[in-house]
């Protein structure tokens, strides 16, 4: 029902109530709770409420929202990678997130890159934008190598902390 993508290594799909375990489990890695933050995920039902409550809806509304990677080669569920619309950002916000045994291996970037097409080509989207912690360098590199420019900060709504504003214009696209 809802788009599925395909990268050479990897398939990405929309995150479904079934990724509880495998969310409770990325959610609450160190580089996940100090970079993008804590969501209170302390049980695999609070992740699979989590998912029915926030990332479900947007995929219905929009047809896009979190997706789970898998590595094709043997079908192990290893990060996420989404189009977000984020409460106190205009636009739609491109994440991933990876376990840390499949970081620097070029999982990120792949994913993002297939999604970051997809936002243009398939959902008409005419811009999509990140955000990142003034202390995620990883992160700061790799939305850089996708294309996307620092274009300023960001407070979002019930967050203490400011984050770098990312920007990419589909005029400016480059696979």
């Amino acid at each position: 029902m809802y788009k599925e993508f395909e990268t050479e290594r990897l398939l990405i799909k929309p995150t479904s109530e079934g990724d509880a375990e495998f969310i409770y489990n990325l959610m609450n890695t160190p580089k996940f709770i100090k970079y993008i933050g804590d969501r209170d995920i302390k049980s695999v039902e609070s992740a699979e409420d989590y998912i029915k409550t926030k990332m479900l809806p947007q995929l219905k509304r929009l047809g896009y929202s979190n997706y789970t990677i898998f590595r094709k080669s043997d079908l192990i569920k290893i990060g996420t990678c989404g189009l977000y619309d984020r409460e106190g950002l205009a636009g739609i916000d491109l994440g991933f997130a990876f376990l840390p045994g499949y970081e620097r291996k070029g999982y990120a970037f792949e994913s993002a890159n297939r999604l970051k097409k997809a936002a243009f080509e398939e959902f008409e989207i005419k811009e999509i934008k990140a955000i990142t912690s003034k202390e995620n360098i990883s992160s700061q590199r790799l939305l850089e190598k996708l294309g996307l420019e620092m274009t300023g900060t960001i407070k979002l709504p019930n967050e203490d902390d400011e984050l770098l504003l990312y920007t990419l214009h589909k005029k400016r696209l480059q696979y």
